[in-house]
């Protein structure tokens, strides 16, 4: 894992930068221009619309075209439609539709990133892979509610979205440098040998001149997916399943966290966001232990899916049981909330090492368009969870109620899941 895989872990870390930005100017924006919750919920959630939208695509594009190309697209458009909110605030459509924009660009970039994963990485190390380039989720979020609130009191809420629109391009410009290492070092890697994967989908190296294909390779690419048989699958119903019920609570508490610690806790702009930074910064910790963690049994022998269960049930009950604490008032001080909070989003990372490693077992080949799937069925939670919860804080002006209602809907997603993974 050299430089060129720091960078695809850079693609991630400059996802969250952007996606928390909003989360942080939320606050004065509403403030500025008179949004309720409903308002709020309905900014934040669509970015999730065009997110879901370029799953699909992403993922078959990353498939034939491979992940470099891939991604510098989305970084650029990302990050143009990122500088361009501010100018279009005002203006509810134009403001959504640049949320969709962005959500369309940073949609392709998780497609892409597995299929590089799936192509470069060996069954013994790609826990760690995995845990490196997502990981990068984790760091950006701590970045962004680092230095969002300092540069939107000093400069300005719309600061902020040129400031990390600019990076996008840095970085895009950065990632194209490396251009020709990147080919360098695809010339020692072994893709002329096809593989099975552990469900059985078989899979095959792509030509380093797929770049080249036409559209009409495309289509015929396209067609030669084995639709069928992923649907007919159990592994993938289940990891859908696992993906929906995780993105629920992740994207419900990645928008709405430092709204609830600065209306819940009465904390400024800086401290809700620093204090924000707790679980992204567990979230690192808990990676660091839960990828070796996985890659060691496997290498010990203990089978892949048996250790892939084995992570995802603890990255599913571990914050049902949190949440559930932080939504029941016990009369516990907010640091207590913060601590649960903090711990369950924290050992939910072990999902890295559960349901992100599984796309890439089951085949190399189309382990992008496997996530594209499932991270498509994803997003939903992002449209639905992230406005629903403006909407119910409209209506019960109560966030223990809010926060209640939905960690018993979480509670029994996730006990019905952990189930299913211990079949």
């Amino acid at each position: 894992m050299g430089p060129s895989f720091a960078k695809r872990n850079s693609v991630n870390f400059d996802i969250l930068v952007l996606q928390v930005n909003l989360s942080v100017a939320i606050i004065p924006m509403s403030h500025q221009y008179g949004w309720n919750s409903s308002t709020a919920g309905l900014v934040q959630s669509s970015f999730f619309w065009g997110y879901a939208l370029s799953q699909l695509p992403g993922g078959s594009l990353a498939k034939l075209f491979g992940g470099r190309k891939v991604l510098e697209i989305g970084v650029v458009t990302w990050s143009l439609a990122t500088a361009l909110i501010p100018v279009v605030a005002g203006f509810m459509p134009g403001l959504v539709l640049s949320r969709i924009l962005v959500g369309i660009g940073e949609g392709v970039s998780p497609s892409a990133a597995t299929d590089l994963i799936a192509r470069s990485i060996p069954l013994q190390e790609r826990s760690r892979a995995v845990a490196v380039v997502f990981g990068g989720l984790s760091f950006g979020s701590v970045l962004g509610l680092l230095f969002a609130p300092p540069i939107i009191q000093n400069l300005g809420w719309e600061s902020v979205f040129y400031i990390f629109g600019l990076l996008g391009i840095i970085w895009c410009i950065g990632f194209e440098s490396l251009k020709g290492k990147q080919l360098g070092n695809k010339k020692g890697l072994n893709l002329g040998q096809s593989s099975t994967g552990s469900n059985g989908f078989v899979s095959s190296a792509v030509s380093s001149e797929s770049s080249d294909s036409s559209l009409e390779d495309l289509q015929n690419s396209l067609k030669d997916v084995p639709w069928g048989a992923f649907f007919k699958s159990k592994a993938v119903w289940a990891m859908i399943y696992a993906h929906f019920c995780g993105s629920w609570g992740h994207y419900t508490c990645l928008s709405w966290l430092p709204t609830f610690f600065s209306e819940e806790l009465n904390l400024n702009l800086t401290e809700a966001a620093w204090v924000s930074v707790l679980p992204p910064l567990g979230s690192i910790v808990i990676t660091s232990i839960a990828a070796p963690f996985a890659d060691n049994l496997i290498a010990n022998g203990v089978d892949t899916t048996k250790v892939r269960k084995i992570c995802q049930t603890i990255a599913f009950v571990s914050p049902a049981i949190f949440m559930m604490l932080s939504s029941v008032d016990l009369g516990l001080p907010p640091w207590e909330i913060v601590a649960f909070l903090t711990s369950g989003l924290a050992l939910s990372s072990f999902a890295f090492s559960g349901l992100y490693c599984t796309h890439q077992d089951i085949s190399r080949e189309y382990a992008s368009i496997l996530l594209g799937i499932t991270n498509t069925v994803g997003a939903v939670p992002g449209i639905v969870g992230v406005a629903l919860t403006g909407y119910l804080l409209d209506s019960t002006h109560s966030w223990n109620i809010t926060l209640r209602a939905i960690c018993l809907l979480l509670l029994n997603w996730y006990c019905s899941m952990v189930s299913i993974c211990q079949q």
